[in-house]
């Protein structure tokens, strides 16, 4: 592999941004990997596990960086590109990984000055482990990495963003950023929310019938409980920014629910009978896409410290 960018600056430490850095150094994909994270001991891991130098400032760490990644939470995106505004290097790209687009947007496009490019960004990859120990370099291979340019956006800037991109293992693909925010609210925004809804019901249950629940938890729920062992600042505001879209989702998941529960009480088995059977054509549809396995335990490997990729 070459080197695409000469300098790299991640902002914020945690899983992806570890698993960036991991998979930059395995490809000789950076010349040098700058980081910078609030708390000094993330920052202090950084240094020892992923970074080639570490600062104590994020002004301090995108001076001169070819690419700037944001890795922060939604919540702090607009006063960190506040922050880093008056440092980035004229004809630097700034990108960012949040799990919301439009309110990532609003929040930093305003203050990127114009002789820098933002295009933002999105990989649908991740586990339930988070800091800066939990990152590994495979993280992004063959999981897709959403990129929502915005109208202007440099096709030269954009092509060397995706070509890092690749390099890393990632799928690439182009999306708009209110269709992101719909996309994303179907296939993990809102399926996060009822994970956390159903392992806050199981625990209920658990103090009323001391510790059946958890004791004899079986593969569904247990899935569940991964799910909802995701980052809490992180979906916090989730769904806070991307709340429009989630309500529509919440909405028609509400409708479905309904309609089951109808069929439940009527007896009315043909049509659960049908209803599952077009589900599980879904389930298939992932497994040929390359996304998923059909192994035994939801596809995840034997090394539990690796979680389930996929966000």
């Amino acid at each position: 592999m070459t080197v695409i960018y000469d300098r790299v600056a991640l902002i914020g430490l945690g899983l992806i941004a570890g698993s960036m850095a991991h998979a930059m150094r395995a490809g000789g994909l950076a010349g040098e990997i700058v980081g910078y994270a609030r708390s000094a001991e993330t920052r202090a891991v950084a240094r020892d596990l992923f970074c080639d130098r570490v600062c104590d400032t994020a002004a301090e760490a995108v001076q001169g960086a070819d690419l700037v990644v944001l890795a922060v939470p939604v919540g702090a995106m607009e006063a960190i590109a506040i922050e880093i505004a008056p440092h980035l290097k004229p004809g630097a790209v700034v990108t960012d990984v949040g799990s919301v687009k439009q309110a990532v947007v609003e929040a930093v496009a305003p203050h990127i000055p114009a002789a820098v490019q933002f295009i933002p960004g999105h990989p649908l990859a991740g586990t339930e482990y988070s800091g800066p120990r939990s990152g590994f370099a495979t993280l992004f291979q063959n999981r897709w990495w959403l990129l929502t340019p915005l109208e202007g956006t440099d096709p030269a800037a954009l092509a060397r963003l995706r070509s890092l991109l690749d390099a890393m293992g990632a799928n690439v693909d182009e999306m708009d950023v209110a269709r992101h925010d719909l996309v994303l609210a179907v296939v993990s925004h809102t399926p996060h929310l009822i994970a956390y809804t159903m392992v806050g019901v199981a625990d209920h249950m658990r103090r009323v019938s001391e510790q059946e629940v958890v004791k004899y938890s079986a593969s569904g729920f247990r899935d569940f409980t991964r799910i909802a062992a995701s980052d809490p600042t992180m979906w916090r505001d989730v769904f806070l920014t991307n709340k429009d879209a989630v309500l529509d989702i919440l909405g028609r998941f509400t409708e479905e629910l309904f309609v089951l529960q109808r069929a439940i009480r009527m007896g009315d088995g043909d049509h659960l009978h049908a209803y599952f059977t077009r589900t599980r054509a879904i389930r298939r549809g992932i497994i040929e896409a390359g996304q998923d396995t059909a192994a035994p335990d939801f596809g995840r490997g034997v090394d539990p410290a690796k979680g389930t990729a996929g966000e």
